[in-house]
């Protein structure tokens, strides 16, 4: 029922949203140099890794500069996160903003390596720091957006995102999917906790 669900969310979404993606991707190639998408590897169900898709926000050697910047993280301990991100795009500010740089996470659903609500999908670095309670998490696959979206998002406690996605894995049904995506389009528009 649930991949019934994640197959059609995901290709009513790529085609409705398809106008979206292409005026995106022209932003995206005239505000700075690169290519439109950005490709990183996450662990999913199980723990198998894949390559998540999103909209590239940052400039093209982010990943080279984040050695830099560790000195000023204001994440929660686990993830790294800047409300003043350097690194980031004027574009990518605006996407990041409104969460359409996780769009292309669509097709990761279509292709079945994730879902449409679930867990956070975690670097193979932050696995490797979970304790063992936390490794429940990988039980399902990650999802495009999921409680921690809809609960305070980049603010959250690492404390606060892992019972929030615990509670989700061994509370699953339909209607809290859709719940929590109606939420997130609400969460979306909101102020808080996206950066």
């Amino acid at each position: 029922m649930k991949r019934a669900f994640d197959c059609i969310g995901a290709v009513l979404g790529l085609i409705i949203l398809s106008p979206l993606f292409l005026f995106v991707a022209l932003l995206i190639k005239k505000d700075s140099p690169g290519p439109i998408f950005f490709h990183q590897e996450r662990i999913g169900r199980k723990g198998v890794p894949f390559k998540m898709h999103k909209f590239r926000s940052m400039v093209v050697d982010a990943e080279d500069l984040l050695a830099d910047l560790q000195t000023v993280d204001e994440g929660n301990g686990v993830l790294f996160k800047m409300k003043t991100d350097p690194r980031i795009t004027k574009i990518g500010a605006f996407i990041r903003r409104y969460s359409i740089d996780e769009l292309p996470q669509l097709w990761n659903v279509l292709t079945g390596e994730m879902s449409m609500v679930g867990p956070r999908p975690p670097l193979q670095s932050e696995v490797e720091t979970y304790e063992e309670y936390v490794l429940r998490r990988l039980k399902v696959k990650p999802g495009v957006t999921g409680l921690w979206q809809v609960s305070g998002r980049s603010d959250l406690s690492w404390d606060d995102s892992v019972r929030l996605d615990l509670y989700y894995v061994e509370n699953w049904s339909l209607t809290q999917d859709l719940i929590i995506l109606f939420r997130t389009a609400k969460a979306v528009f909101g102020k808080d906790g996206a950066y």
